[in-house]
């Protein structure tokens, strides 16, 4: 898979914590996934719950490798957040989606489906499909 352009992955929580325990937690599950680029953008700068636009940049451009990003949201802020950066045009990479999916199964959905060479249209795909996973 070296030289590869993966989908990268934004995993947006009011939590710096959840946002990082999710990212392992994708990447574990599947079976390691290093070679997926994934990166929580959780909390606020110095710490403390909330979404910080400064933070979500930062990370798209850290999992940028050419072939689009999902950025993943928790709740209500951490989307009007990256929407704004979208609305913005220049604050995220080109080929940046945000992806209407559940937290944590969209994220281990979108990054095994990532490290199998999807597209970003399959990786959003896998996401969102994530909210019909039943579990009674």
């Amino acid at each position: 898979m070296s030289g590869e352009k993966l989908v990268g992955i934004v995993l947006v929580s009011h939590s710096a914590e959840v946002a990082a325990s999710v990212a392992e937690l994708a990447k574990g599950l599947a079976g390691g996934a290093t070679a997926v680029p994934v990166a929580p953008a959780g909390g606020i700068e110095g710490g403390g719950l909330g979404t910080s636009a400064e933070l979500i940049s930062a990370a798209a451009a850290s999992v940028d490798r050419g072939a689009g990003v999902a950025v993943l949201t928790d709740l209500g802020s951490a989307v009007l957040t990256v929407k704004a950066l979208l609305a913005e045009g220049d604050e995220l990479p080109d080929g940046t989606r945000l992806v209407d999916a559940p937290f944590v199964e969209g994220a281990v959905a979108a990054v095994v489906t990532s490290a199998a060479g999807a597209d970003l249209d399959a990786v959003e795909a896998a996401a969102a499909e994530a909210y019909s996973y039943r579990k009674v």
